[in-house]
């Protein structure tokens, strides 16, 4: 019985959307511990933990939220990146994953949204 199946979910797609966002929650809230981070970090943190909660449940109202985090994540990402981008290249170079893998998970989201209506 794979993964995806235990979860009730018929795309693995979906699964991977639900736990990128889960993990993007997870380490916001940890860098907001750990490191002395602005608040705009908690609220992506919020954000993604309510949207893998919808992804989850299937609620029609996470296509808003993913919305929200891609405008988010883009704001934030750009502005990391050009302020940051020759100081620490391990950084960078995961934020700019962060950047990219926000825009594909958001266009895969929007494309299967009829899913989220069940």
């Amino acid at each position: 019985m794979s993964f995806a199946s235990k979860l009730k979910m018929e795309s693995v797609g979906m699964v991977l959307t639900l736990i990128f966002y889960l993990i993007v929650g997870i380490i916001s809230f940890a860098m907001l511990v750990i490191t002395d981070s602005p608040p705009s970090i908690g609220i992506i943190g919020i954000f993604s933990l309510v949207t893998a909660y919808g992804l989850f449940r299937k609620r029609n109202w996470t296509i808003w939220f993913v919305i929200i985090l891609f405008l988010t994540a883009t704001t934030f990402a750009t502005y990391i990146l050009y302020y940051y981008f020759w100081q620490n290249l391990l950084f960078t170079t995961g934020v700019l994953a962060y950047l990219i893998l926000t825009w594909v998970f958001t266009a895969y989201t929007a494309s299967k949204r009829k899913t989220l209506e069940t």
